[in-house]
């Protein structure tokens, strides 16, 4: 057989075990979603181990669905099962698993993946679709499950990490919002609030507001800000970017993984800059692609590229006259729409983060 033949033939086949991998991936995601909406993480968490019997009677599920779960996920090496001495075998949520798949605040908290794949997988048809048309798919028709995993696959570094490292990279800003009488901080973009809530925690002498233009998110955020017990001290306002200027001026305007999604990228900054107050800053942190583009590429860039053929794109492209950047949002074209925007500088700030690369705006 000549050489290329066999050489082709090894190529197949790794692209074949590879997609057969993913494959098996994709599917415990899915189960992970199961896992998450229906509570069944939680109950073997707080009261396992579990028969499927008593699984199935603490979450409120039907016990065969119960057993074929149980078996899925240990099968799958995300539970423990003890072999049965009373004729049923029990499973069990280790402490470790426990925080990849149910402690919504723990860095190591992945499930939401689960969360994010159930809402694309509901609009598929759609995208192609899309793609068939040039038109786009709204944001709204990926659904609750959608909204969910993307608000709680940053939760933990929201939570974490942007009052803490993010927030040190701009000493000024942070002396001057924990000092000055009157202080304000905007976040654009907001989502679910998890950002706002964190900023309104770190910073409780200034005043906090949330913005985004997707209605379900804005009623999530403010439930979770109520629950927070920062309701009082938390504007979330149902809006377009562009009114930002109306409820300024801001000492910190802070938009997170959200530029590239934004339809019209360098209007979407100016409003950022006309509402800062004199010396204010803008946060930019988005993707941590490549700075150019490169294939094959990395984990980082696969990732980012599979939202964006599946979610980022046809959603940016629902709206007319869309700039449709995509996830991938090199720091080239970052840098080249805060000038357009008007911003006297724009600096790639000295964060060290696997996923998101931080800029901060001047006007």
């Amino acid at each position: 057989m000549p050489t290329e033949l066999i050489l082709d033939s090894d190529q197949a086949a790794r692209l074949a075990d590879r997609l057969f991998e993913s494959t098996i991936g994709a599917l415990e995601l899915f189960s992970v979603y199961l896992g998450s909406e229906l509570g069944l993480y939680r109950v073997l968490h707080e009261r396992g181990p579990l028969t499927p019997v008593e699984l199935a009677r603490g979450a409120g599920i039907a016990p065969r669905y119960a057993r074929e779960w149980l078996e899925q996920q240990a099968v799958a090496g995300l539970l423990d099962v003890a072999e049965p001495r009373d004729g049923e075998r029990r499973f069990s949520l280790s402490p470790e698993h426990a925080r990849v798949l149910l402690h919504a605040d723990d860095p190591a908290h992945v499930a939401p993946f689960g969360h994010l794949l159930a809402g694309i997988g509901g609009v598929l048809e759609q995208v192609a679709e899309a793609y068939r048309t040039g038109a786009g798919v709204p944001y709204s028709a990926y659904g609750r499950a959608f909204r969910h995993g993307q608000g709680h696959i940053n939760r933990p570094a929201f939570t974490h990490d942007l009052p803490g490292e993010w927030m040190q990279a701009l000493p000024d800003v942070v002396e001057r919002l924990r000092t000055k009488p009157g202080a304000a901080i905007a976040d654009v973009a907001c989502g679910q609030g998890w950002s706002t809530l964190a900023l309104a925690q770190a910073f409780p002498q200034a005043r906090v507001d949330g913005l985004d233009l997707d209605a379900a998110s804005v009623e999530d955020a403010r439930a979770h800000a109520g629950k927070a017990g920062l309701g009082d001290r938390i504007r979330m306002i149902h809006a377009d970017v562009a009114r930002l200027p109306e409820t300024g001026p801001y000492d910190l305007v802070v938009t997170l993984e959200a530029l590239h999604d934004m339809a019209r990228p360098v209007e979407a900054l100016s409003a950022m800059r006309a509402a800062l107050a004199d010396g204010g800053a803008v946060l930019v942190g988005d993707e941590r692609v490549a700075d150019s583009f490169t294939a094959p590429g990395d984990q980082v860039e696969r990732l980012m590229y599979g939202w964006s053929v599946t979610h980022c794109l046809p959603s940016q492209l629902a709206e007319e006259g869309s700039a449709g950047t995509g996830t991938v949002i090199r720091a080239r074209t970052v840098q080249e729409h805060a000038a357009a925007a008007g911003f006297s500088r724009c600096t790639v700030l000295p964060v060290e983060n696997d996923f998101f690369r931080f800029y901060r705006l001047d006007a």
